[in-house]
């Protein structure tokens, strides 16, 4: 009753301003911007008239939308006041059954109110809280080991009793964690990429480097196979060199994280004040980083040694 409909508000605006010119809503205006702003005359006069003319009529209806509306809406005040309790709840009873879905959803929105109070509230206030029987209860874990343990044990209880007698929780700092996770994750997952690109690239060059070596030690070659040697000794040499080279590579950039690590950890303690955040290698990641540079370079020096070995004795005595 108190809200008026879209096609009034429009129809008020639309004819009020076909009648004035922009002179008019100048004037008009003026004065309400100042008793806002409090900034004087002269100010709202010269930003009124840097304004544009879509400008100051989109500005000008909205303030007419709101003077409909709060006239309106007075009028109305006015009305109902005279009107007695039960003529009040018949035309209500009448308003209803024409008002739309639209209607109905507009005076939900701007016509009800609703209490802040929540039904623990109430409780409190009506000094109905029995401690032994409370509603929520809220636990603080000293640690993420101690929470992962009070979580295993709620659900563990929920699996022994009936749905309606379950224990409903929520993991607050699981939600703020799981989205620390998921940025780690992707920093993570490009950080691999890199990884995986610098990997492929590096065993190209061992590739090639095994690949110049042979070519530079063609004779040597020779030498080895007119004293007896094998192929297969041949090539389980240049494999040797590769492993060694991947031994070394791996060894050598073990030892410069860990010579790392302690600057960096002096600045994350120093810039977080936390002496538990520590960047730190585990030994068996690190063994395990040397063994998976042994095997890149001896994979990268495979195609070079068995070209290596299947040299001509002969050809390979008369390459200088």
């Amino acid at each position: 009753m108190s809200i008026p409909s879209e096609e009034e508000v429009e129809q008020f605006v639309s004819s009020t301003l076909t009648s004035m010119t922009r002179e008019d809503m100048e004037a008009a205006i003026a004065p309400a911007m100042a008793e806002q702003t409090g900034m004087d005359g002269a100010t709202i006069a010269d930003y009124i008239t840097s304004m544009s003319d879509e400008d100051l009529k989109e500005l000008f209806s909205r303030a007419l939308t709101e003077q409909y509306h709060t006239q309106y809406a007075t009028q109305v005040e006015q009305q109902l006041s005279t009107m007695t309790n039960e003529q009040l709840a018949a035309a209500l009873d009448m308003a209803i059954t024409q008002y739309t879905e639209e209607m109905c959803a507009l005076y939900y929105d701007e016509i009800l109110e609703f209490s802040d109070s929540t039904y623990e509230k109430n409780l409190i206030t009506l000094g109905c809280v029995d401690l032994d029987s409370p509603t929520t209860v809220n636990l603080y874990a000293s640690s993420f080991a101690n929470k992962d343990v009070i979580k295993e044990a709620i659900s563990e209880y929920n699996q022994t009793v009936d749905d309606l007698e379950e224990i409903s929780y929520t993991d607050y700092v699981g939600l703020m964690m799981s989205s620390i996770t998921t940025i780690i994750d992707a920093v993570t997952y490009v950080l691999i990429a890199f990884v995986a690109v610098s990997l492929i690239v590096s065993s190209i060059m061992i590739g090639v480097i095994t690949l110049i070596s042979v070519q530079e030690r063609t004779k040597e070659i020779g030498i080895l196979r007119a004293i007896g040697a094998s192929k297969r000794n041949v090539s389980s040499m240049f494999n040797a060199e590769t492993v060694i080279i991947g031994f070394t590579s791996g060894l050598l950039g073990v030892v410069i994280t860990y010579l790392l690590c302690i600057p960096i950890n002096l600045i994350l303690h120093k810039l977080t004040g936390l002496n538990n955040l520590s960047a730190i290698l585990p030994v068996q990641t690190a063994v395990i980083l040397i063994i998976i540079s042994m095997l890149l370079t001896l994979i990268a020096g495979i195609i070079p040694s068995r070209s290596a070995a299947k040299k001509d004795p002969v050809v390979a005595l008369r390459t200088e």
